[in-house]
């Protein structure tokens, strides 16, 4: 057997029911990639070798299979994630965790079309997804020996029992997503068009900061400074990055910033890594607090301790989720140290309760402007998010403030995350 595959006649067709169950009718697996209808009909056809032959392939190529989209269309890609029985652990049922692709059907209940296949007569478990081009997202999977039924179970307790136990892909050959609380990490699949990330992986040969740990008010901070950062030195740039605790030991972002630095994208910025100290859920709800401890003591250290944050025009505040929500309250509360603000997957729905919703957006609609800029992102597969995101950008452009604003075919993912932290960083600070 060779790759990539010759021209066999393809198995007769499955019916679009079978495809979205993922499983098909028993006579016919729901083979979709051709690489695996190649590899299946040489099962069939007696050749020893065909198994082997495709796994080599896998390893030299990396994981997930991207293929022509089988309806001809050059802005969309067939891919198909596989997984490699393992003998000594046998799985009856294996989920392809794709990162808020799954989550949508999880959050409807139905984790079926999410279920691999496995080939007949090989070792490939298999699932194709027919995605755009640019598609970007993490991805696991999460094999079991037990019932359909259990695999299926969508409930949060099941849920995150899976998230404990799943695992990343050995041949995909992406820079790997890490993870924290003992989890394992996410492989990243990236489609040919999907937005650069040059920056997110440690360099050979380029200049390095220096990160410290500190401790301000008893919060636990990281701090990141630039290379050749002297503490009297020229007034610094600062960046405030919420969940510290996630971009400081897990993503280590201090090799993004050394990157920018030694591209010469970013100016000599001091970077402020903030621990939410179990208290996200309070301080990142719009919280005038903890805002203000940022602007009032977190600042005022981080100048006198490393030269930054006196500037509130080169001082960035940026997070995600519902730190993104809360970097774009502070440049509301607080314009007069925060600036800039970089929000990416901003949780704009804020409050869900007897105040109603999208609290923020209407302060921003109708409170006297303030002189800052913002950046939001958001991701076109965040179907709780996309609408709420649009219409705070559409308020902010109609009072006339300084908006930049960006889709990624992505979602929740700190994979898209970390690339989106560099561009944005780039876009508020780079020319300032």
């Amino acid at each position: 057997m060779t790759y990539p595959p010759r021209r066999n006649p393809p198995p007769p067709p499955v019916s679009a029911e079978a495809l979205s169950a993922g499983s098909a009718a028993p006579e016919e697996p729901a083979v979709r990639s051709p690489l695996l209808r190649t590899l299946l009909a040489d099962v069939r056809g007696g050749d020893p070798g065909a198994e082997e032959a495709f796994w080599r392939y896998a390893a030299a190529t990396g994981t997930p299979l991207v293929e022509p989209d089988p309806e001809g269309d050059p802005d969309h890609r067939l891919v198909t994630f596989v997984r490699r029985e393992e003998p000594s652990r046998p799985a009856t049922h294996v989920l392809a965790l794709v990162h808020t692709v799954t989550d949508k059907d999880r959050h409807a209940g139905d984790l079926a079309p999410h279920l691999m296949e496995r080939i007949e007569g090989t070792g490939v478990w298999a699932i194709s997804h027919r995605l755009r081009a640019d598609h970007r997202a993490s991805y696991q999977f999460h094999a079991t020996d037990g019932s359909r039924e259990d695999a299926l179970r969508a409930d949060r307790a099941a849920w995150l029992q899976v998230l404990d136990r799943a695992e990343p892909d050995p041949l995909n050959t992406r820079v790997p997503l890490p993870s924290r609380d003992g989890r394992n990490p996410a492989s990243v699949l990236e489609l040919p068009d999907s937005p650069p990330q040059s920056r997110i992986a440690r360099r050979d040969g380029a200049e390095r900061g220096r990160t410290l740990d500190a401790e301000v008010d008893g919060r636990r901070i990281t701090v990141h400074l630039p290379p050749g950062h002297h503490r009297d030195g020229r007034p610094y740039a600062l960046a405030v990055l919420l969940d510290g605790e996630m971009w400081g030991p897990v993503l280590g972002v201090g090799d993004i910033l050394d990157n920018l630095h030694a591209d010469g994208e970013l100016p000599p910025t001091v970077a402020i890594l903030v621990d939410t100290m179990g208290r996200r859920m309070d301080d990142l709800a719009c919280s005038g607090p903890f805002v203000d401890w940022l602007a009032d003591t977190l600042l005022p250290w981080a100048e006198r301790e490393y030269g930054a944050g006196a500037d509130a025009a080169r001082t960035a505040i940026a997070g995600q989720s519902a730190g993104g929500l809360t970097a774009a309250f502070a440049a509301f509360r607080r314009p007069d140290r925060f600036g800039l603000a970089l929000s990416q997957s901003g949780s704009f729905w804020w409050p869900d309760d007897e105040r109603g919703g999208e609290w923020l957006t209407g302060q921003y609609a109708w409170a006297e402007r303030r002189p800052v800029t913002l950046r939001l992102e958001v991701g076109l597969q965040e179907w709780m998010l996309l609408g709420e995101n649009r219409r705070l950008r559409n308020v902010l452009r109609a009072r006339g403030y300084d908006v930049r604003y960006g889709e990624f075919n992505g979602g929740h993912d700190y994979a898209c995350w970390r690339g989106g932290l560099a561009d944005g960083l780039v876009d508020l600070l780079g020319g300032r």
